[in-house]
């Protein structure tokens, strides 16, 4: 049996949820894929250095959600060590993209015996990204969740709603420029979203990518609205009820984005 460093975030959503359970059944779930589990459970601060100290390994595991992803993604990208996921965060949005299983045991079946893919990763200011940048409502609402999840405990779902409202209620509108080779254009937006490849506005997909290579930037603004207008928008988009024509401006696909 080989052995993989396995990595994984013990306060991202579904791992939070197992509790102790959790090594019991990585160790079951990787030994039942072929391969023995070198486990650490981690508080999401330490696991940037843990990642490091085994980025040699060729192959490194790490579960938990999109964050955890993109802080590995941050240490492996351009390197040759493959990077295998275990979702177990709140949303999983890039494992989900990339069609890895929900279920542990077939999750780790694809970390073990999975063949590597190359795919494209966003920079913005030195930060590398795997799915997404913005500027406005949506990193105000999770700057403001994590702030209540530290101060009262709450998971990350029971967070969002009334950070959502705080943030909307000072209803920020932004004045941006923005240039991708075509010369510069002004907006104003309460949020601008620059996606890794381009994502889905249509009815029921929002926030999907059918593809992690095509080497593209998809930029999208929110359009700006009064704040009874926005609020029904946020809502909407939460439950994947957004609308391409009434919510969103499609300003461009591109390589390089300067705002």
């Amino acid at each position: 049996m080989k052995t993989l460093q396995v990595i994984v975030n013990k306060t991202g959503g579904t791992a939070a949820k197992m509790g102790d359970a959790l090594v019991g059944e990585l160790k079951k779930a990787f030994a039942q894929a072929g391969a023995m589990a070198d486990i650490a459970a981690l508080d999401g601060k330490q696991i940037p250095e843990a990642i490091e100290a085994v980025a040699r390994s060729g192959r490194v595991i790490v579960a938990g959600g999109d964050g955890t992803a993109a802080g590995a993604a941050q240490i492996l990208a351009g390197s040759d060590t493959e990077l295998g996921l275990l979702p177990l965060g709140t949303f999983n949005h890039l494992a989900r993209d990339l069609g890895i299983p929900t279920d542990l045991g077939e999750a780790a079946k694809v970390a073990v015996n999975g063949q590597p893919v190359a795919i494209d990763v966003g920079e913005v200011n030195g930060q590398v990204f795997v799915n997404n940048a913005s500027i406005g409502l949506y990193p105000l609402m999770v700057r403001k969740r994590e702030g209540l999840r530290r101060a009262k405990g709450w998971p990350k779902w029971l967070s969002t709603l009334p950070a959502a409202f705080a943030v909307l209620e000072r209803l920020p509108h932004h004045r941006l420029r923005l240039d991708w080779g075509k010369g510069e254009r002004a907006i104003v937006t309460p949020l601008l979203f620059v996606g890794n490849n381009v994502y889905s506005l249509d009815r029921g997909e929002v926030g999907k990518r059918g593809s992690l290579t095509d080497g593209k930037l998809s930029v999208y603004a929110v359009t700006h609205r009064r704040r009874a207008a926005l609020i029904w928008f946020a809502l909407r988009a939460l439950v994947g009820r957004a609308e391409r024509s009434l919510d969103f401006e499609t300003l461009g696909e591109c390589e390089t984005l300067t705002v």
